[in-house]
């Protein structure tokens, strides 16, 4: 396991499940194809759980005994009718304004790393507020690989202007510590949020945190002004 550096510069996020929760509009979107397609949605839990896998995850809690064709097939409807409402109900997990704010006040770059396609990443942070914030977006289709490669972490830290070697890439799947391990950041697990079903202290991260005040404590940096 790495050690912590001792000049961070930059800090690089998942997305939904670690700055935000996401999983209220992904399951609404699909409770509206199901009632399109007259079936019942199903519970929220087993959906929320898998949302770190896309939309073909969540599909298939839906409609995964009509085969994978049928529901590779409702991919398009289910974006669409994702995109209609992408920040309607979603917001920061409580503490992640502060962390953020945080690390602004502290000169400390920040960005995403996302396998969200690009055209559902770009509004979705325009509507919180975060698009000029960031200073890296990096979508699942703005490079031909995504994470676990470490190929969108690497242009994240290129685009950021931040040397991997002092930065530190935070995220809530083990993907996410796969693809920031191998692109040489500092990587943090987080226990908020979706997991995909997996427990965050086999994934081999340096360090796993509980709520986003223990990475300010892990920097170091004031809550507050």
């Amino acid at each position: 396991m790495k050690t912590l550096p001792d000049r961070v510069e930059g800090v690089l996020f998942d997305l939904d499940g670690t700055l935000l929760d996401s999983a209220p509009d992904l399951y609404a979107a699909l409770a509206r194809q199901c009632a399109e397609e007259g079936v019942a949605p199903p519970d929220f839990a087993p959906v929320r759980e898998v949302v770190s896998r896309g939309s073909r995850a969540i599909l298939r809690c839906a409609f995964g005994d009509r085969g994978e064709a049928a529901v590779e097939a409702l991919v398009p409807r289910y974006l669409a009718l994702y995109e209609q409402a992408v920040a309607e109900d979603t917001h920061a997990f409580d503490g992640v304004e502060a962390l953020l704010a945080a690390l602004e006040r502290r000169g400390i770059r920040w960005g995403v790393v996302t396998n969200k396609p690009g055209f559902l990443t770009d509004p979705l942070l325009a509507r919180i507020g975060w698009a000029a914030r960031a200073s890296a977006v990096v979508s699942g289709d703005t490079l031909p690989v995504k994470k676990p490669d470490p190929a969108p972490v690497r242009l994240a830290c290129d685009t950021a202007g931040i040397d991997p070697s002092r930065s530190l890439f935070v995220g809530d799947d083990r993907r996410d510590v796969q693809a920031g391990a191998a692109a040489g950041l500092y990587t943090v697990a987080v226990r908020w949020g979706y997991l995909d079903g997996g427990d965050p202290d086999t994934w081999q991260a340096d360090a796993v945190i509980d709520h986003p005040a223990q990475l300010l404590r892990l920097l170091a940096l004031e809550v507050s002004a």
